[in-house]
């Protein structure tokens, strides 16, 4: 039984036109206009009026990460059932092994995980320490894995993060192994110095979480980075870009000729510092790392800035979510204590189309790089995914520009108390999400199967990574 989608507006990274897309056997079979029914059981949607898009990639989400004593509350099921609903249709998530564990025993844990995955998912290894194994466990994971990313961690001294020579170690090791080594950039002894300053002075409120991880620790981080990555001669892709240093370095080593890729997320383009000021212990479901920045600082601005011009390929979310009631309060004496993270997966499709497109920061074809086409290409996943053409998997987007709603906790699908999205008024929403070739969302209704998810072993190619610098 095939599905055809009639009469949508069709629009990729590259074209916008009217037509049908026809899907088979959970793969794309055909794009055009004037397509028909191969079989009396085809289910056919009709899409006039509205957009068909590929379905998104998220290349950064946690879910049920064990961090800071407890776990991030959405798990594999529930966290790309939450996807779904908001129109992203494949995950890279980040196995993470504990510091001095070895990188395999970290991935069975996570494959073990990921088989409640209701939609299709890929892993990054996080490397947490340079051993005398590590280099053959990423040998490993690369060539007989299909994990060709590699994590790293300039914070979290002492627990996941790794210093300056073990990073330089991973970076010579994949670039050897044709890998891409991605970097979440913070000083970390800067971090963990001012953490113990401000508790000293007594300031325990979360609005100290910010105070303590300022801008410039960030825009040093990935200065830093990018500097052992040339130094090294392997390419870079900085995770969850939030200030204007940070964008300042990229630009800087990017004109050089350097391939340094990076990413932001909707967060740090919408929301600012303010966030953390909210009575009653509230402002702890914003505490993410690195935090949300001032607005009257222009970091916003530098970002838009930046994804516009495409010194930023990607916008993910960092989707690692935490119940403020149970997991984030027991940092209510001491933000240093505040697991970090928070919920955004379903609603990285309307935010952006919301207050991107239509607000004339980015335009429709832009949108779908960054939410789909990028990412895929970036990670060695296209054309697969991210894409609508013959002979890629059948995930779509059935997007309706016209629906509105307003994002709330006590309607999204997040397996989270909080959202820190309350009360966003979005413009465009999915009719219906088809993923691996089967309708999961229709009409603000899922229809998941667990364990229906796929791993995505990759392979990177270098043209990707230059194209996309």
């Amino acid at each position: 039984m095939g599905i055809l989608v009639k009469n949508g507006e069709i629009i990729t990274a590259a074209e916008r036109f009217v037509g049908d897309v026809y899907c088979a056997d959970g793969k794309i079979v055909a794009v055009g206009p004037g397509l028909e029914k191969r079989s009396s059981d085809d289910t056919v949607i009709d899409a006039s009026g509205q957009i068909i898009l590929p379905g998104g990639v998220d290349a950064h989400v946690h879910m049920e990460l064990p961090f800071m004593g407890t776990e991030s509350s959405d798990d594999f099921e529930t966290g790309t059932a939450a996807g779904v609903a908001g129109g992203t249709t494949s995950i890279i998530d980040f196995v993470i092994p504990n510091r001095n564990q070895p990188l395999l025993d970290g991935l069975a844990q996570w494959n073990e995980k990921a088989k409640k995955a209701v939609a299709d998912y890929a892993f990054h290894m996080a490397v947490t320490w340079f051993g005398d194994n590590t280099l053959s466990e990423m040998q490993t994971c690369v060539r007989e894995k299909g994990i060709p990313s590699f994590k790293t961690f300039m914070a979290y001294k002492g627990a996941i993060g790794v210093d300056d020579t073990e990073l330089i170690q991973v970076m010579e090791g994949a670039k050897g192994l044709g890998a891409l080594v991605t970097v979440h950039c913070e000083h970390g002894d800067a971090v963990v110095s001012l953490q113990k300053k401000l508790i000293r002075e007594g300031k325990t409120h979360p609005r100290y979480h910010a105070q303590s991880r300022p801008s410039i620790i960030e825009g040093e981080a990935t200065n830093r980075a990018i500097v052992l990555a040339r130094l090294t001669g392997e390419p870079i892709y900085i995770v969850h870009v939030t200030c204007k240093e940070s964008v300042a370095a990229i630009a800087e080593a990017r004109s050089r000729g350097q391939i340094v890729l990076a990413e932001t997320c909707p967060q740090y383009l919408l929301l600012d510092d303010s966030v953390y000021e909210k009575p009653d212990f509230e402002g702890a479901a914003y505490v993410m790392s690195p935090p949300i920045r001032p607005k009257a600082d222009g970091h916003q601005e530098a970002l838009w800035a930046g994804l516009a011009s495409g010194l930023i390929q990607t916008i993910a979310t960092d989707h690692c979510p935490f119940h403020n009631v149970g997991q984030k309060d027991r940092g209510i004496n001491d933000f240093t204590k505040i697991p970090n993270g928070a919920a955004g997966i379903e609603n990285r499709l309307g935010l952006m189309w919301t207050y991107g497109v239509l607000a004339g920061k980015i335009d429709v074809h832009k949108f779908v790089d960054l939410f789909a086409t990028q990412p895929a290409k970036i990670f060695g996943l296209y054309p697969r995914k991210g894409s609508i053409v013959p002979g890629g998997d059948a995930d779509l987007v059935v997007f309706d520009p016209t629906a509105t709603q307003t994002i709330s906790a006590k309607t999204h699908h997040h397996r989270c108390d909080r959202s820190i999205f309350e009360g966003f008024e979005v413009k465009g929403k999915p009719s219906h999400v088809i993923v691996n070739g089967r309708v999961q969302f229709k009409d603000g209704k899922l229809d998941v199967v667990r364990g229906a998810g796929r791993y995505l072993p990759r392979k990177l190619e270098k043209s990707s990574l230059m194209g996309a610098s």
